[in-house]
C-alpha cells in the first residue's frame, strides 16, 4: 500500500477548524492525484465513511464515463498549477459511492510544501441550484407558450375588431348622414379606441418584460389589464353600432354598489398613459366612497372627457378630476387648463360631428361629447361645462342616488 502522505497545515488551529467544519467539501490532491486529506463535508457529499478516501485517486469521485479524460486534464494541470474554476463553461458531476452522480461547481488552489506539491480542491454540490435552472427553463417555456396563445387570441379580437367595424358600416348606412359617417369612421374610431390599443400595446410589451423577470404576478397583471381593454373595445364598439338604440333607448342604465374613488383611480392608472410630455392626471375625493352607479356608461363617459381634456391641454399641465358622494346625489368633475371654447362654439358643442374652430388641427370626429350627452342622459344625469377660451374647460356631471 502506497504511504500515505499528509499535508502540514503549519499547526494553526484555526486553519484546522476552517477546514473541519467548513460546509463545502474540501480535499487534498498529491500530484500523483491521490487524496491525501479529506473535510468531513465531503466524505458526507460523496457518501464515505472518514478516511475511507484518503490514498485513493481522485478519479474515484469522477463519474467513470469522465475519469479518463479527467485524468488527462488533471496531468496537463500538473505542469502549469494555477488557481482557476475547473471546468469553466462545463457541467461537472461527482461520483458518489453508491454509484449515483449529482452535479458540482469545483475551485482549485495549487500549493506547495516541503513534502510536494498539492491542489486543493473546493467543491460544492449545486443539485438545488441546477433544479431551478431547469424549473426556471421549464416555466419560461411554458410562458412564451402563453404569450403566443394571449398574442393569438389578440390577434383574433383584432379581427373581431375588423368585422365589427364592417358591421357598423353597414348600419351606419341606413343613417341620414350616410356620407359623412363613412367619411369620418376612421378617425373616429381612432378618437374613442386609443386608450384600449394603448393599454393593450403597453400590458403586451410588459407581459413579456415580466415574462423574462420570472415575475408572474405582474404578467398575469397585465394580461388582465389586455383582456380589460379588448373587453372595452368591444362594448365601445358595440355602442358605436346602437347609436339607434340609444336613441330608442333599448340601452339599459343598470347601476350597481361601487368603490368611486377607487373606480377613478384605476381609470386614471390606465388613461395616464395617454397623457404627453409630462401632462398629468389628479384625483380628489369627498364624502362617501360608495355610490350606486353603471360601471360601463359611467367608464365611457369618463374616458371621453378625460381623453378630450388630455388631448386640448399642453405639455406639462395638470388634468384635475374631482369626486363627490352625497347623500342625493354624485358630482364628478374633469378640468383642463386647455385651449377652451368660444362663446360663439358653446351653443352647439353636443351636436353630432361638431368641431370647435380652435380645435381643427386636432384630431377628432366630433361625435364623443354627444355619447357623453346621451350617457349621461341615459343615468338620468345633467352634464354642465364652464369654458373660457385659451384658459381651460370644466365638464361637470351631475347623477342622482
Amino acid at each position: 500500500m502506497n504511504q500515505i502522505v499528509y499535508t502540514k497545515m503549519e499547526g494553526k488551529e484555526g486553519i484546522d477548524a476552517l477546514f473541519l467544519y467548513a460546509t463545502e467539501g474540501i480535499l487534498v490532491v498529491n500530484d500523483k492525484g491521490e487524496i491525501t486529506r479529506i473535510n468531513p463535508s465531503s466524505e458526507r457529499l460523496f457518501g464515505y465513511e472518514k478516511d475511507e478516501l484518503i490514498g485513493k485517486r481522485i478519479e474515484v469521485l469522477i463519474p467513470r464515463r469522465l475519469s479518463e479524460r479527467h485524468k488527462d486534464h488533471r496531468e496537463k494541470y500538473g505542469h502549469n498549477p494555477h488557481a482557476r474554476s475547473m471546468g469553466s463553461g462545463m457541467e461537472l458531476y461527482g461520483l458518489k459511492k453508491d454509484g449515483s452522480e449529482f452535479p458540482v461547481e469545483i475551485s482549485l488552489s495549487p500549493y506547495s510544501t516541503p513534502d510536494g506539491r498539492f491542489v486543493i480542491a473546493f467543491i460544492v454540490d449545486i443539485t438545488v441550484r441546477k433544479q431551478a435552472e431547469e424549473k426556471l427553463k421549464n416555466y419560461s417555456t411554458e410562458l412564451e407558450k402563453q404569450v403566443k396563445n394571449r398574442t393569438l387570441i389578440l390577434e383574433e379580437a383584432i379581427e373581431e375588431l375588423e368585422k365589427t367595424k364592417k358591421d357598423l358600416n353597414k348600419a351606419l348606412d341606413k343613417e341620414k348622414e350616410l356620407n359623412e359617417l363613412k367619411s369620418r369612421f376612421v378617425s373616429m374610431a381612432s378618437h374613442e379606441f386609443r386608450t384600449p390599443l394603448t393599454t393593450m400595446m403597453s400590458s403586451l410589451s410588459l407581459v413579456t418584460k415580466y415574462g423574462e423577470q420570472n415575475d408572474k404576478s405582474s404578467q398575469a397583471k397585465h394580461v388582465s389589464k389586455i383582456k380589460t381593454s379588448i373587453n372595452n373595445l368591444t362594448d365601445i364598439l358595440n355602442d358605436f353600432l346602437s347609436v339607434s338604440k340609444l336613441e330608442e333607448g333599448r340601452i339599459e342604465n343598470v347601476p350597481e354598489e361601487m368603490s368611486l374613488k377607487s373606480f377613478i383611480r384605476d381609470i386614471i392608472a390606465e388613461m395616464q398613459a395617454m397623457a404627453t410630455n409630462g401632462q398629468q392626471l389628479s384625483h380628489k375625493h369627498s364624502g362617501s366612497e360608495i355610490a350606486y352607479l353603471d360601471k360601463k356608461l359611467l367608464k365611457n363617459v369618463l374616458f371621453n372627457l378625460i381623453s378630450n381634456a388630455i388631448k386640448f391641454s399642453p405639455s406639462g399641465s395638470e388634468i384635475e378630476i374631482e369626486t363627490s358622494v352625497g347623500n342625493s346625489s354624485v358630482k364628478i368633475s374633469v378640468k383642463d387648463n386647455g385651449i377652451g371654447i368660444s362663446q360663439e362654439d358653446q351653443k352647439h358643442l353636443f351636436e353630432r360631428f361638431f368641431r370647435g374652430k380652435n380645435a381643427t388641427h386636432i384630431q377628432g370626429t366630433g361625435l364623443g361629447l354627444n355619447i357623453v350627452l346621451k350617457y349621461a342622459e341615459l343615468m338620468n344625469g345633467k352634464l354642465d361645462f364652464e369654458s373660457i377660451e385659451n384658459k381651460g374647460t370644466t365638464f361637470t356631471l351631475i347623477i342622482p342616488q
